[in-house]
């Protein structure tokens, strides 16, 4: 038992995900009050650190998703206010934010991954850079913010992404296009909880998809071959251990079963996984036999500095 009583939860915050963030914080300030909890909501703006000390808390529940709560940036605020808090560390949360470090993380911890490149957005938009199909997703947004498929007979990529109305990351990952079904692992602490497939009725599983009611199909148990889930929730566990992931990760999959084929690609691991009435890591602790409300507990007796 760790011992916390009052848990300031991040919530909200300034990114693109920040609808997402304020519903996984309400979802988990109901969850640990219900525990004997004491939460009290945080919503970051221009002096965090004044909020969080007026708050006052024994630790941090950290429900941020996307850029300054997902990257880093956050984490390294509450080491240097050496307030424990849920979740990967500085150095792993900026690593998997950046899809193409996290890429790089991966080979070198011989993971399955395609070849991608990175460029300017404005270059992304000007002509094709690999031959088509291929994937065009900003290099640092979570959510599937931002992603566009680049279909064989398209004549050109997006024009929006030269747009000088263009919100979101100046930097894009362009990569090989995977065809085949979408699998999703969460783990908890070291141990992966399962195999989720996920179909959706839009061309992808992107932002609407997620958490529209009814955007998406989640298939738990997925039925895969033999061997292949265990494969998967093998692969899930060494991409967390590689990154350096702390407290719940969420790991993203293509199965591409295509023409034959029978292969594992990995796409990114999540550190701040949503905790959505929808979300995923919920439902794969619920299969598990775990509530959402004893897996806030979890994650608040797991928090820590030095992470």
């Amino acid at each position: 038992m760790s011992g916390y009583k009052r848990i300031a939860v991040l919530m909200g915050g300034r990114s693109a995900e920040r609808e997402v963030s304020l519903s996984s914080g309400r979802g988990v300030m109901k969850a640990l009050a219900e525990e004997g909890f004491e939460p009290v909501s945080v919503d970051p703006g221009d002096n965090p650190g004044q909020q969080l000390w007026e708050a006052r808390p024994d630790a941090v529940f950290n429900a941020l998703h996307g850029r300054f709560g997902e990257d880093g940036t956050v984490q390294g605020l509450l080491e240097l206010m050496r307030l424990p808090y849920t979740h990967s560390g500085v150095l792993s949360s900026a690593l998997a934010m950046h899809k193409e470090r996290t890429k790089d993380v991966y080979r070198a911890a011989g993971l399955p991954v395609v070849p991608s490149i990175v460029v300017d957005r404005r270059e992304a938009a000007s002509r094709h850079l690999m031959e088509p199909p291929y994937v065009i997703k900003p290099v640092n947004e979570g959510s599937s913010v931002g992603i566009f498929i680049i279909r064989k007979g398209d004549n050109r990529p997006p024009a929006e992404l030269g747009s000088d109305t263009w919100s979101l990351s100046g930097e894009m990952m362009v990569e090989e296009f995977v065809p085949g079904r979408e699998l999703t692992v969460a783990v908890l602490g070291d141990k992966a909880l399962g195999v989720t497939e996920i179909t959706t009725q839009f061309e992808f599983y992107d932002y609407e998809a997620k958490y529209a009611p009814g955007g998406s199909k989640h298939i738990l148990p997925a039925d895969l071959p033999p061997g292949v889930t265990q494969e998967t929730m093998t692969l899930a566990v060494r991409a967390h251990q590689a990154l350096g992931c702390r407290g719940v990760s969420r790991t993203d999959f293509r199965y591409d079963d295509t023409a034959g084929r029978k292969r594992l690609i990995l796409l990114e691991t999540n550190t701040q996984p949503g905790m959505t009435p929808t979300s995923l890591v919920p439902e794969q602790a619920a299969h598990n036999g775990i509530s959402y409300a004893k897996l806030c507990r979890w994650m608040v007796e797991d928090a820590s500095c030095d992470r």
